[in-house]
């Protein structure tokens, strides 16, 4: 199978990916998507992935997921930086659960108007408008279907507007944090399939992101407070072996978690939801000439001589780049 790569943002290194149940994920998206459809929707579906997630994170890792596992040590997992003592993450939910001292080692920047990273994640970045003569339309996510087709004044909100999307993989820490401050103006779910996040199955199945469970917050940050960048959409996509979503806004460290109801204010880089277990992806959407991306990930999505599943699938250079949370995302232009 093709290798994945992506740039580590922190050394600027090409790092070859360990994708964790490629083969299994291969085999399901193409033979048995090709010729079993009705299974391959079968395999899909709520049941089957809390089932896999069940077997994967609750039942046969659980006697190796210790503090001195080799998937720990495989993945680079820091213990140091978690809350709970490594006696207390000896089982692959609380692991995958983590809380960290993310003030101490997620640092922020400065800036008023600095847009930070939502999730420790791989991202790549771009625009509505340009997408619509790219090969990724219609592949990574459709943008209406995404936001919803009744939602009329989201979607003129964000017409060729601008756009990130954060994979997580499954050692990541797994709370996602409020990329902006400012007011939730709407928070919705949205049903949907489980389809996987692995980069192969992104570049085989058309538009997974617009088409997998999801929860989507919009964001007003033109408040008193706010980040001064307009609206901001925050889609928390769903995938195969995560099967919740968990709200958890909290403006104290991870203290007394509030509902997501619009009237909230959310302070930029506090913790927001928490993906149970594995690895899935958040979705932002920013208002037409609004942000600029940092320079850096966008330079690093065009390097032709990095291998990337997501390149070879969608016919043009597309890299990642590894970020923490809290880290630079992007800029508001008139802050």
């Amino acid at each position: 199978m093709i290798p994945h790569q992506y740039v580590d943002r922190r050394t600027g290194e090409i790092v070859t990916e360990k994708v964790f149940a490629d083969r299994t994920i291969h085999w399901l998206y193409c033979p048995i998507k090709e010729n079993a459809p009705l299974l391959f929707r079968a395999l899909t579906g709520q049941r089957a992935s809390s089932l896999f997630g069940y077997l994967n994170y609750e039942n046969v890792l659980c006697s190796k997921l210790t503090s001195h596992s080799k998937f720990i040590k495989e993945t680079g997992i820091n213990l140091a930086e978690c809350l709970d003592c490594p006696e207390k993450l000896s089982t692959p939910r609380a692991l995958f659960e983590r809380k960290i001292s993310y003030q101490e080692t997620r640092p922020m920047p400065d800036n008023k108007g600095a847009i930070v990273c939502p999730s420790d994640a791989r991202v790549i970045v771009g625009s509505l408008k340009e997408m619509s003569a790219l090969p990724v339309k219609g592949k990574l996510f459709d943008f209406e279907e995404l936001v919803s087709t009744d939602k009329t004044d989201w979607l003129n909100a964000f017409y060729q507007g601008d756009f990130a999307i954060f994979r997580l993989t499954p050692e990541k820490y797994h709370y996602n944090h409020v990329p902006v401050s400012g007011v939730v103006v709407d928070y919705y779910d949205i049903s949907g399939r489980y389809h996987s996040c692995n980069p192969g199955a992104l570049a085989v199945e058309l538009t997974p992101y617009s088409k997998n469970r999801r929860s989507l917050t919009i964001i007003d940050t033109s408040v008193p407070g706010g980040t001064g960048c307009g609206l901001v959409a925050m889609a928390e996509i769903a995938a195969l072996m995560i099967g919740n979503i968990h709200q958890c806004y909290s403006d104290k460290a991870y203290d007394n978690p509030v509902p997501m109801n619009p009237g909230l204010f959310m302070a930029k880089g506090q913790p927001k939801s928490l993906f149970r277990p594995g690895g899935s992806t958040v979705v932002l959407l920013f208002q037409k000439g609004k942000i600029s991306f940092a320079p850096d990930i966008v330079s690093n999505l065009n390097k032709t001589f990095i291998k990337s599943r997501l390149a070879v699938g969608l016919g043009r250079a597309l890299v990642e780049t590894d970020v923490d949370v809290r880290s630079l995302l992007a800029e508001t232009k008139n802050p």
